[in-house]
Formats: C-alpha cells, structure tokens, sequence
C-alpha cells in the first residue's frame, strides 16, 4: 500500500545559512517585514510573520563571511513565501522596487502568480500568492498543468489601491 502523508502537513519552516545576518535581516525584516521572534546569541536569528515561533531561521553557524555557494550544485534553489492575497504580493513587490532592489524573475505559473528575487547570499526566493483553486488549469482528465507565463507587473502593481 502506498503512503500518503496527511493533507494537513504543511512546510513549517526554512533554516538558511548566511555570511552576515544584518545583511540577512535588512532584507528579510528590513525589506519584506517578517517580525524577529528570537536571536539566539550573535549567530542565529529567528524570525516570522505573524507571531509563529519562526517560519524561517537565519544562521552563521557554518557559513560566516562565506561567500555564496555556487549556482551549479546542489542545494537549496528557493525558499517560496507565501502571500494571503494578491494585494498583498503587489505591495511586497512595490517595496522591493522602491528599495531599488533587483528581481530575477516573475510567472504566472497558473496556480500561483510568483516574483523571484535572491537575499543577499545569494539564496533564491520567491514572493507568491495561490490563485483560487477553480481558477487552477487542469487538462480534460483533471490532471494540473502549471505552466510558467510572463506575469505583468504593471497590472500585479495596480492591485495596490
């Protein structure tokens, strides 16, 4: 019998390597507004939306001063941060665009519209919002079919009101 894990599991939280965490922090507190829940002495920090303990952890333990690990290994590719609502991506992104901040990307991927950006080590991320699942694009035998469409960011942008 095959398993399957239950529906209700989720992704509770991504724990990044970074060379320095202010650099870390001014981009994930500082730019994208998670709150800081902890520091765990001058190594680690801990941080979240919302209250939770942390959806993402940032430390130094093996990679102080590093510098970022090569595009062409193994690894991490992103950390995807999940957005409530549309509005809410198209003010994220209003942010990085003001902070002069470089993008590497954006989709439609038919489930889910997607901006791509890198944290300052180099780590990719993207900023995403799940479209309602009746719009999801299913073939006639219901089997999903994403897809990766360019995004328009000037009517993503006219979300904000």
């Amino acid at each position: 019998m095959d398993y399957r894990i239950p529906p209700q599991t989720r992704i509770g939280h991504s724990h990044l390597k970074v060379s320095d965490l202010n650099k870390a922090l001014a981009c994930y507190h500082g730019l994208l507004g998670f709150e800081i829940m902890q520091h765990y002495g001058n190594q680690a920090v801990f941080i979240s939306a919302g209250g939770y303990h942390h959806h993402i952890g940032l430390n130094t333990w093996y990679s102080k001063n590093a510098p970022p690990a090569p595009q062409n290994t193994c690894g991490l590719f992103h950390t995807a941060i999940l957005y409530p609502t549309r509005s809410d991506l198209a003010i994220a992104v209003k942010r990085l665009l003001d902070a002069g901040y470089p993008l590497t990307g954006s989709a439609d991927h038919g489930v889910s519209e997607a901006i791509y950006c890198n944290d300052p080590d180099g780590n990719g991320v993207e900023l995403y919002w799940d479209k309602p699942r009746d719009q999801w694009p299913f073939d006639a035998n219901g089997n999903l079919q994403m897809v990766s469409d360019p995004l328009d960011l000037n009517e993503l942008l006219g979300e904000i009101g």
